[in-house]
């Protein structure tokens, strides 16, 4: 969708009463998941390719391990990679939102199976279709739910739509909840999503604006919070994380990417950092508590 009909909608959709709004939304976000369902089940396999190759990296095997994924998602797609292909014993996806709609489930239970020939027994009594082995937690801030046992906890491109106090605190929560040498593995995307559909954008147009600009024009269905490398770091060693792996990519001079960012009046709050931190990408940090 061309970014600026997205925010126009997505503007309108946050005049709306609250209940309204997120209805909608739901049903905008239906209408499009099931047009590019297979180029994210495509994306998502690729991502868990990454996450078990870290994995390996670090030395941690999945096998009959217990996962938290934070952020579910409109479907289980990230936890059916780590059943039925990664052999985890259980995975507990927390999400602030109820998407999972028990015919749309079906539906990729289908799919999945079909794909990656995998045998799917939704469990009986189960509110989504979700086999044992999957466990939905949605409607909670995991800052405020009961953290489950686990080996790992996992989130895929969630961080750049959570608030800095949010992260602070979430991170604070799961230090204090799960056994020390815990790993957490994060997939961030901190580039302005507006550009994903519109190549004359670039990826750190964002960066032009003040907080109270950038306020003014994102939403509640679309909030970024613009944090840049440096600053999901300091919040990390502020809580005495250990950073045990860490990789990203940055925009390279003579590209035409990189042509996009010097056109980019950088705000004053940013002035601090360098190119190489302003334009850090596709960030992949494995944590240690």
């Amino acid at each position: 969708m061309n970014h600026n009909f997205r925010t126009i909608v997505f503007r309108c959709l946050d005049l709306l009463p609250d209940n309204l709004g997120c209805k909608m939304h739901h049903q905008l976000q239906n209408l499009l998941e099931n047009k590019v369902l297979y180029v994210r089940i495509n994306r998502t396999e690729n991502t868990y390719h990454e996450f078990v190759k870290i994995c390996e990296a670090i030395k941690i095997d999945i096998n009959q391990k217990s996962i938290i994924e934070i952020g579910s998602g409109w479907l289980p797609i990230f936890p059916y990679f780590l059943l039925y292909l990664g052999q985890v014993s259980a995975v507990f996806s927390f999400d602030l939102n109820k998407h999972y709609q028990k015919k749309r489930i079906a539906n990729f239970n289908s799919i999945f199976s079909k794909n990656y020939n995998a045998t799917i027994d939704p469990l009986p009594l189960s509110k989504y279709n979700l086999p044992a082995g999957v466990h939905y937690c949605p409607g909670v801030k995991i800052i405020n739910s009961e953290i489950p046992d686990a080996d790992i906890v996992v989130s895929r491109f969630v961080l750049e739509h959570v608030t800095p106090d949010d992260i602070f605190e979430m991170h604070q929560k799961l230090r204090n909840s799960l056994k020390k040498g815990t790993r957490i593995v994060h997939f961030i995307s901190p580039s302005d999503h507006r550009a994903h559909g519109d190549k004359m954008l670039s990826l750190q147009d964002f960066l032009q604006y003040s907080k109270q600009q950038w306020d003014a024009i994102q939403t509640k269905f679309d909030y970024h919070n613009r944090l840049r490398l440096p600053q999901y770091l300091d919040i990390f060693k502020s809580l005495d994380l250990e950073v045990v792996h860490l990789t990203f990519d940055t925009v390279k001079e003579g590209t035409a990417q990189f042509d996009l960012f010097k056109k980019v009046n950088i705000h004053s709050d940013y002035n601090s950092y360098s190119t190489e931190e302003l334009t850090a990408g596709s960030i992949n940090i494995v944590l240690k508590l």
